[in-house]
């Protein structure tokens, strides 16, 4: 059986098990916490990415790669346009999400995040035990210097320019899917899967496996809240209405025979 490691709140993570979701892979999972998850991953690929798919005892990383692996193998509902034109776009809006928007836009999000340790290790230990989570709560704030470090979190302009990211990306969504509500043709594939999941970092979709623990603390809920009204929040919404069944995350076997 195919094994995933991830993260529990981030993009790339929920871009594969929204994949995986979809095609009703049968797949177990494995939620590691950021900074613990060094060891582990490192392991498996000689780098620190995640998520990680191990298929048959070989070890996939990065979550274009993945989702590509499983269109190829788990080929319904496909997801990677046929069409040489639209596959051509879909990889364009992939690495505007990935590669721009989702790592400028972590920096807002990491740094509000990190103003409140314990709802820090609430979002990452999600699932964990009490103990855990409060061992986790304690070495936050001796870690955070290395998260802001390693983020490029270097003062307000790098969180201003945080924001701005997830604003573009909200305002590219909501333009591109004025004609159709989807990003290529009418029907979803990898564009709108990459953009949905980058984007409910700033969104928080309701019923969702990235709606965060409740209550939020301030800090995040303020950041949440800066985006709920704009189109491409409704639009994030209505994709994850519309394509994201499952609910919540879990970890262990998938309910997939």
């Amino acid at each position: 059986m195919l094994e995933l490691i991830q993260f529990r709140y981030s993009p790339y993570n929920e871009k594969v098990r929204w994949a995986l979701d979809l095609k009703r892979v049968p797949h177990t999972r494995r939620s590691v916490l950021p900074g613990p998850h060094i060891g582990v991953v490192r392991k498996l690929t000689g780098r620190t990415m995640t998520p990680v798919l191990v298929a048959d005892g070989v070890a996939i990383d990065g979550s274009a790669r993945i989702v590509e692996w499983l269109d190829q193998h788990f080929p319904e509902p496909r997801l990677i346009p046929e069409r040489a034109d639209e596959r051509a776009t879909a990889q364009e809006i992939i690495r505007l999400f990935d590669d721009d928007f989702a790592p400028r836009g972590r920096r807002a999000v990491l740094a509000a995040l990190l103003r409140t340790p314990g709802y820090f290790a609430r979002v990452f230990g999600a699932g964990r035990g009490a103990l855990t989570q409060a061992f986790y709560s304690a070495i936050v704030p001796l870690a955070a210097p290395l998260v802001r470090k390693g983020n490029g979190i270097t003062g307000p302009a790098s969180v201003d320019d945080g924001i701005a990211a997830f604003t573009a990306g909200l305002d590219f969504v909501a333009q591109r899917s004025g004609a159709t509500g989807y990003l290529i043709a009418e029907r979803f594939s990898v564009a709108d899967l990459t953009a949905a999941s980058v984007l409910a970092v700033c969104v928080d979709p309701p019923d969702s496996p990235m709606t965060r623990p409740r209550p939020q603390a301030q800090p995040f809920a303020d950041f949440v809240a800066h985006f709920a009204n704009h189109p491409g929040a409704e639009w994030v919404r209505a994709i994850y209405r519309r394509h994201r069944q499952v609910k919540n995350d879990f970890d262990g076997p998938s309910a997939y025979a």
